[in-house]
């Protein structure tokens, strides 16, 4: 959907204020001169203010904000866009929350939550509505708004008011549907999550265009939404990589902890109770006499239920599985999926029709991955050609066992998914995006 342009607007308040004082003068009445004044006066503010947010300059068309209304740092996908969008000369200005530290290569305007924790969700959203709209208005006249959906209220409605005053173009890139991870903790008829269901399904198609990360996205947004979008997979930035052995002792030696094999296992804000019976029946196995290695099992993240989930692995008494759970830096991260044998995601998607971004890291790496089952997982994971899928924390345990049995054997299971990972890594991150992203920024 096209934003309307600055004449449009215009000739709108025009034809309101000419119909008004017709109508007025048709049935003569007194207060036609007042009213028309008045009217007249409005309209000449209006189009002073609409020009003076409308007004271009020759670095207009090359000025791109990027939006994300959640913490900067843990939104990779949306730096990846700022990145490519620096690449090719545009000045991007990253809007968000700044928890964790970024990519540096942008401007960043930082978005301060006032006392999230004290104010009740209305009041939250509407100071968030306010604030954002204030930082979107002040600064410079962007071409582009791209903004991440979730999270989207109030951030979506705010972006297209802004991007209908200002004259500028509007880009959704929908990575889940924000009403689905709402219902996980209210349930699908909460009133809440159903008035979050209707805000997407208005503003959703409001967007001048649409991207999205899996084809089954792609199609229930054609189906459901009436929504037109481009899928952009997610894809592997060029730090993700194998790492040789002089960064890997480096990061071990940072780390405080010197192992002859590391076997990494991540999660981040999921059923991680999974991941630890697993653990267990694995050191069952070996207790049982099987011939397996030991294990140490690094766990990334720092979601709300990290302490809670530290406490039952403090219960656990593993002889042959060592649990850690360190804080990396952005640089690090990267290495040490690149120093791993293994990888297991427990990602569920809400809706369903997203993928976890932590796998295609590990894909980059060329790191083979145990992973959780749900509906459109195999866009990505190819169940024994890139790894294995798993359904519960039983079959997790036997794969670990027949992956595991035959180590540091390359001609295994495990050796045969990382040849099949380094003979089809796939497209970049960079090429993807010029081949879907760039056409659309660039577009008359």
């Amino acid at each position: 959907m096209a934003t309307p342009g600055a004449g449009t607007v215009l000739w709108i308040l025009v034809t309101l204020t000419t119909c008004l004082s017709s109508l007025l003068y048709l049935t003569g009445s007194d207060i036609t001169c007042p009213v028309a004044c008045v009217t007249g006066l409005i309209v000449l503010v209006s189009s002073l203010l609409l020009w003076r947010l409308r007004q271009r300059d020759d670095g207009t068309g090359r000025r791109v904000c990027v939006l994300v209304l959640g913490d900067i740092g843990r939104s990779p996908r949306m730096q990846y866009h700022a990145l490519s969008l620096s690449k090719h000369g545009y000045n991007v200005t990253f809007v968000g929350f700044l928890d964790t530290k970024p990519h540096q290569d942008h401007v960043i305007l930082s978005l301060t939550l006032l006392g999230p924790k004290i104010l009740t969700y209305v009041t939250k959203v509407i100071v968030q509505f306010l604030q954002l709209l204030h930082v979107l208005l002040r600064m410079e006249l962007q071409s582009h708004i791209l903004m991440q959906n979730p999270p989207g209220l109030p951030s979506m409605a705010v972006a297209w008011l802004v991007c209908v005053l200002r004259g500028s173009r509007f880009i959704i890139d929908w990575h889940n549907y924000g009403y689905t991870i709402m219902a996980l903790s209210h349930g699908q008829r909460h009133p809440v999550v159903r008035l979050a269901k209707w805000y997407e399904h208005l503003f959703g198609p409001l967007a001048t265009h649409n991207l999205c990360v899996t084809k089954a996205m792609k199609d229930d947004l054609q189906k459901n939404w009436g929504i037109k979008a481009t899928t952009l997979y997610d894809r592997p930035a060029s730090i993700f990589r194998e790492a040789p052995l002089t960064l890997q002792h480096q990061l071990f030696m940072r780390l405080l902890f010197i192992i002859k094999h590391i076997y990494f296992l991540s999660t981040e804000d999921e059923d991680f109770s999974i991941l630890l019976k697993a653990l267990e029946e694995y050191e069952g196995f070996i207790k049982g006499g099987a011939s397996l290695p030991s294990l140490v099992c690094v766990i990334t993240g720092k979601g709300p239920q990290k302490e809670h989930y530290r406490k039952l692995i403090d219960c656990l008494h593993l002889e042959h599985v060592k649990i850690c759970t360190p804080w990396l830096e952005a640089e690090d991260y990267p290495v040490l999926l690149g120093s791993a044998d293994l990888g297991v995601c427990l990602h569920k998607s809400s809706s369903g029709l997203d993928l976890p971004m932590k796998v295609v890291d590990m894909f980059g790496c060329c790191l083979p991955v145990c992973a959780i089952q749900f509906s459109c997982l195999q866009e990505l994971v190819k169940h024994e050609e890139n790894g294995l899928i798993f359904r519960d924390s039983q079959e997790l345990a036997e794969q670990l066992k027949a992956l595991l049995s035959q180590f540091p054997n390359s001609d295994g299971t495990l050796g045969l998914f990382r040849r099949n990972l380094r003979t089809n890594r796939g497209e970049r991150w960079s090429d993807n995006w010029d081949q879907n992203v760039l056409p659309l920024i660039t577009a008359p």
